[in-house]
């Protein structure tokens, strides 16, 4: 399942070059889809943003793993970013970058999202904005601070206990691999920067922090 402009494309892993368009869930050309995951029961979630990432013009589709029409369950979001679920599945996160706050849910298989919450709000003294995210197995919540260098963990309640720094300012997406789960690998950007400003930046990271991630979520449709 791929997510392109304005709309899902399905195909097979095998053959990515044989992908099937499905329509178009908007016609403004103004909007795209962004980042998204699956949840525990193979749905897939994907969120937008404008591409002049103004305020409120994100929101959030589900499709469903019988693929029936997508539907929009969340709006005035700005820049839908990182999604990731909690071990016992009962509770999702969710970045909205520029407005520097990660969300929490409450979800199961019949409701869907709901109760959504502030989970953490990052405060002035914390560069960068929250991009993507990733959870590990103990529950902490990773999450890459664009334009911070950093990727933030925060316990099951929202508190601050680790940071990974980095020298690339952009830093755009973590998750876990490898074949324990316990190598986090953080992807960095180099948009906006030219020469040899931050001659690192573009380049994909590896550590091993002490924690093992979880299994990915796949889509069951």
């Amino acid at each position: 399942m791929v997510a392109g402009e304005r709309g899902f494309l399905l195909g097979r892993a095998d053959d990515l070059s044989d992908l099937v368009a499905g329509p178009d869930l908007w016609s403004d050309n103004g909007i795209r889809f962004n980042d998204g995951a699956c949840d525990p029961a193979g749905a897939f979630y994907c969120g937008t943003m404008a591409y002049a990432a103004t305020t409120g013009a994100g929101s959030l589709w589900r499709l469903g793993a019988d693929q029936a029409p997508a539907q929009q369950v969340l709006t005035d979001l700005t820049i839908s970013n990182g999604l990731g679920w909690s071990p016992d599945g009962r509770t999702a996160y969710l970045n909205d970058t520029p407005t520097r706050t990660v969300s929490a849910f409450d979800w199961s298989a019949e409701t869907g999202l709901t109760e959504r919450r502030s989970f953490v709000t990052l405060g002035d003294d914390v560069e960068g904005n929250p991009d993507g995210l990733c959870v590990d197995a103990e529950g902490g919540v990773w999450v890459a601070l664009y334009g911070g260098s950093a990727v933030h963990r925060y316990s099951p309640e929202g508190s601050l206990d680790a940071v990974i720094e980095l020298e690339p300012t952009q830093v755009t997406a973590c998750t876990f691999g490898g074949a324990d789960l316990d190598t986090l690998y953080v992807t960095t950007s180099r948009e906006n920067l030219s020469g040899d400003e931050q001659p690192l930046a573009g380049s994909l990271f590896a550590c091993q922090p002490g924690v093992r991630g979880l299994p990915a979520l796949t889509y069951a449709g």
